[in-house]
C-alpha cells in the first residue's frame, strides 16, 4: 500500500496546530468546534482520513492515523476526539454501496457521527424497502459538525419477532440517515471535552431505505479487500482515542517543563527548575509518556503487519490491542496528574495550559476504551477463563 500521503497529514496537523490552539477557549465555551476550525479540517481532507482509496479518501495506516490524532490533541483534545469519533464512523463506507457511499461522503463536507448501541433503544422494524425506527442515543461526539447521523438497532419483523444471528443472538444494523431528519439535544454539560458536543439525538418513525443500513463489522458484507477493513471499529477507537490521550499528556508535561525553567514558587527560596524533587519527577513523567507511546505504537504497528497476511486479528491480538490501549491511557492520566500537581496554584488558572488538560485527560479516562474491568479480563484469559467483558475482544 502506497503510504506517501501519510506524512503530509502529520505536517498538516501540526501546521494547523496552532490555530486550533489559539481556538479552544472559542470550542471550549461554545461546547463545540467551531465553524472556522471544522472548515479547516474539511478542507485539510482530516474526516476522511480513513475513508477508502476507491471514494475518494485517503485510508491511512492506523498508526499515522493515530499520529495525526497526537499532533491535534497537543492543541485541542476536543478537536483531537471528534476527528478521532467521526473519523472511525467514516470506515462503515467499507460496507456500502458505492452510489450510497458517495452520497453519504462524496461531498468534502460529508461527515458522519453516531452515538452507542444502548439495550434500551427500540428495534428497528423491517418494513418494505427499509427500516422504521424510532429512539434516542446519547454520546455522539462530533454530531453537531455532522451532515449525517447514524445509530445501531436491533431489529423485529413484522410479526414481532426478533431477527436473530446464527449464534442465537440480537442481530444489530447501522442505519445511516440525515442529520437534519434527528432532533439534537443539549445535554452535553461536563467537565472535560467540553468542545466535542458528544450530545443526543433522537428520531420518530423515521423510514431509513435498506440501502443506508449495514452489519457493522461483518466482514461477509464489507466491500473492500484493504487490511485497513479488516479492523473492527472498536479497535480502531482503542487506537485513535489512546493517541488522543498521548497528545494530552505530552502537551501538558511540554507547559510544565516551560513553566519550571522560569517559576519561582512562594516561600521556597531557589527556583522551580532547581529543585532535586522537581527534577527527578519530569525525568520519571517522560520515561513513562515514552514508554507508554512506544508500547501502544509497537502493539499497533505488530497487528498491522500481520494484517498483511492475515484476513483479520486473532483474539490474542484483539486482547493486546485492549491492554495497551487502556495502558496507555491510564498512564498519560499518571504523567497530567503529577505535572498538574508540581504547578501548584498555578494550574488552577484557566488562562494558564493546565486545568483544562486535566480535566479532559480525565473526562477520557471514564469513557468505555479505558475502562478497569479491562485489566480484569486481561487477567481471566491469562488464567485460561473466558473474560467477562464482551466489549473486551470486539
Amino acid at each position: 500500500m502506497d503510504d506517501s500521503i501519510g506524512p503530509d497529514f502529520v505536517a498538516r496537523a501540526r501546521a494547523l496546530a496552532p490555530s486550533i490552539e489559539a481556538s479552544a477557549d472559542e470550542i471550549e465555551r461554545g461546547r463545540r468546534l467551531t465553524q472556522s476550525i471544522v472548515s479547516a479540517l474539511v478542507e485539510g481532507g482530516f474526516y476522511r482520513m480513513l475513508l477508502p482509496r476507491s471514494l475518494g479518501g485517503a485510508e491511512l495506516t492506523p498508526m499515522l492515523f493515530m499520529q495525526v490524532l497526537e499532533e491535534i490533541a497537543k492543541a485541542d483534545a476536543s478537536v483531537a476526539w471528534c476527528l478521532g469519533q467521526c473519523g472511525v464512523c467514516a470506515t462503515v463506507a467499507a460496507y456500502l454501496d458505492p452510489d450510497v457511499a458517495r452520497t453519504i461522503f462524496g461531498a468534502a463536507s460529508g461527515i458522519l457521527a453516531w452515538g452507542p448501541t444502548t439495550s434500551s433503544a427500540a428495534p428497528a422494524r423491517i418494513v418494505d424497502g427499509g427500516y422504521r425506527v424510532t429512539g434516542r442515543w446519547s454520546f455522539a461526539s462530533g454530531c453537531r459538525q455532522a451532515s449525517w447521523l447514524g445509530c445501531h438497532v436491533r431489529l423485529v419483523a413484522a410479526d414481532g419477532s426478533m431477527r436473530l444471528r446464527p449464534d442465537g443472538s440480537p442481530a444489530v444494523r447501522t442505519l445511516l440517515f440525515p442529520a437534519e431528519r434527528a432532533i439534537l439535544h443539549d445535554v452535553w454539560h461536563v467537565i472535560g471535552l467540553r468542545g466535542t458536543g458528544t450530545d443526543s439525538y433522537s428520531v420518530d418513525d423515521l423510514f431509513v431505505p435498506a440501502g443506508y443500513s449495514l452489519a457493522r463489522d461483518d466482514h461477509a458484507e464489507c466491500r473492500e479487500t484493504g487490511p485497513l477493513y479488516r479492523l473492527s471499529a472498536s479497535n480502531i477507537f482503542s487506537m485513535g482515542f489512546g493517541a488522543v490521550a498521548l497528545g494530552v499528556a505530552r502537551a501538558m508535561l511540554d507547559a510544565t517543563i516551560d513553566a519550571a525553567r522560569g517559576k519561582q514558587s512562594y516561600g521556597i527560596k531557589h527556583a522551580m527548575r532547581e529543585d532535586h524533587f522537581v527534577q527527578s519527577q519530569i525525568g520519571r513523567c517522560e520515561g513513562r509518556l515514552r514508554a507508554a507511546r512506544a508500547y501502544l505504537f509497537a502493539c499497533v504497528d505488530e497487528l498491522w503487519r500481520s494484517l498483511g497476511e492475515a484476513p483479520a486479528l486473532t483474539d490474542e491480538q484483539r486482547v493486546a490491542l485492549r491492554l495497551a490501549s487502556t495502558w496507555t491511557i491510564h498512564q498519560a492520566a499518571e504523567v497530567v496528574d503529577i505535572a498538574y500537581h508540581m504547578m501548584g496554584a498555578t494550574a488552577v488558572f484557566s488562562a494558564n495550559p493546565f486545568e483544562r488538560r486535566f480535566r479532559d485527560i480525565h473526562t477520557i479516562a471514564q469513557q468505555s476504551q479505558s475502562r478497569d474491568v479491562h485489566y480484569e479480563s486481561v487477567g481471566q484469559i491469562l488464567l485460561g477463563l473466558p473474560p467477562d467483558a464482551t466489549l473486551f475482544t470486539s
